[in-house]
């Protein structure tokens, strides 16, 4: 039988937003289909300084971050692509003028406003990722060269549509409550699957992806084994081959099992 390859986001997916943990029933998971001659590779929106505690957690072949502009395989950087300094300059510009919050997400650290940020969705971010020693302790003024990606927040006076207007280069993914991720164009989680096929050898058909949120619908819409976890964006459905169980219910291993994958 061909080797399969696996790619899983992890918010919703791997790791459980009540929990806060990769529950042991899909690190068993991994484990097993990996011993059964399987890659599996972590497929996020989350850039690399922010994966620390999955790292931690599962054992994987390699790390596909930021929506596909980092690619890693244990040390071994297969891509990396920042958004250039005098772009990110016009992009500060830009949120300052229309009034948006953001967090620029770097490789190596997240960047907010020197003053903070301002909106209860950033300050909730900015929490998350100083307790996971992703925040950079500098301003955002020394992103320059650093960002792979970024998202914002919409306050009751922000003019987000205007400020669309001026990131025609970047795919915004509507996260809901007035939040955005915001991609370099050509970049996605499908993107980075492809730079995997390439690197392995690995046909389409044996392509498998799990996810449950919008972030996931480039990967969904790639791939012939699209496996939608019990709680998911309704979005993704059309696209999803398999529904499993809620991370918390053991959602995962569930699927692995069922799907002849361990």
């Amino acid at each position: 039988m061909s080797r399969k390859a696996l790619f899983f986001d992890i918010d919703g997916t791997l790791f459980s937003e009540s929990l806060r943990q990769v529950p042991q029933s899909a690190v068993l998971a991994l484990k097993k289909t990996r011993e059964k001659g399987n890659l599996v590779f972590i497929n996020t929106g989350r850039t690399w300084c922010q994966t620390q505690a999955i790292r931690r957690e599962t054992e994987s072949d390699g790390l596909l971050c930021g929506c596909g502009t980092y690619v890693r395989l244990g040390e071994k950087v297969l891509y990396d692509r920042r958004i250039p300094a005098e772009r990110t300059e016009i992009l500060r510009q830009n949120i300052e003028r229309f009034g948006l919050d953001v967090v620029l997400e770097g490789v190596d650290s997240c960047y907010f406003r020197e003053q903070g940020p301002f909106t209860e969705t950033m300050k909730r971010i900015r929490s998350v990722l100083e307790d996971s020693n992703a925040c950079s302790p500098f301003g955002w003024a020394e992103a320059d060269g650093k960002v792979s990606k970024f998202c914002v927040a919409a306050a009751e006076n922000s003019d987000r549509e205007a400020f669309f207007e001026t990131i025609r280069d970047f795919d915004v993914i509507d996260r809901g409550g007035g939040f955005y991720e915001c991609v370099p164009r050509q970049h996605s989680k499908a993107s980075a699957i492809r730079i995997i096929m390439e690197y392995f050898g690995i046909g389409e058909k044996d392509v498998w992806v799990f996810g449950d949120s919008m972030n996931d619908l480039s990967m969904f819409r790639f791939s012939r084994n699209s496996v939608l976890m019990g709680k998911h964006d309704a979005g993704l459905e059309p696209y999803a081959t398999f529904t499993t169980r809620t991370v918390e219910e053991d959602g995962i291993e569930w699927a692995l099992r069922h799907l002849d994958l361990i």
